[in-house]
């Protein structure tokens, strides 16, 4: 098995790094805000990002909603019982509902036998737990168990060449 060579990561990608893990910009031309605030052309910008994505630098880039800032004030970590040979189409499933944040698989335990898990959102408990009936009448599973939140503990991202 030949060792993996580690690439250094140049200052300027380091600087990209640091202005796309900031507030993005709501602009008509976001990207070329952001390249302005590194120095460089939004082209070269452009080019940085996918060179680091090529080469797994990156791996994603997303959003992040801070769901109590625009009314969602209830959420639920809904752990379900699925079949395991249904489980991808029923994952796949639960993850295109709109009300649904997070969708992922863990292993089950002897006394835990949940290995689907969403994170559902509504304006209320009621409107939560409405959605939760909707998704497994729609995925015919019925065992899951509702796990509300009662704090919010960290909202934050990973922030990386801050030094």
């Amino acid at each position: 098995m030949a060792a993996e060579v580690l690439e250094e990561i140049s200052e300027l990608d380091k600087r990209i790094v640091r202005a796309l893990q900031g507030d993005f910009p709501l602009v008509a031309e976001p990207y070329k805000t952001l390249a302005e605030q590194v120095g460089v052309s939004e082209e070269t910008f452009l080019e940085r990002v996918q060179a680091m994505r090529d080469s797994r630098k990156i791996r994603k880039m997303g959003a992040v909603l801070r769901h109590r800032e625009v009314g969602f004030t209830a959420n639920v970590l809904v752990a379900w019982e699925v079949p395991a040979d249904r489980l991808d189409t029923i994952a796949q499933q639960m993850a295109a509902s709109p009300s649904v944040s997070h969708c992922y698989d863990r292993n089950t335990a002897p006394d835990w036998p949940y290995n689907l898990y969403t994170m559902v959102h509504g304006h209320s408990r009621e409107e939560c737990e409405h959605v939760v009936a909707e998704l497994g009448e729609a995925c015919q599973v019925s065992k899951h168990v509702m796990l509300y939140s009662r704090r919010e503990w960290k909202k934050t991202a990973m922030k990386y060449f801050m030094e």
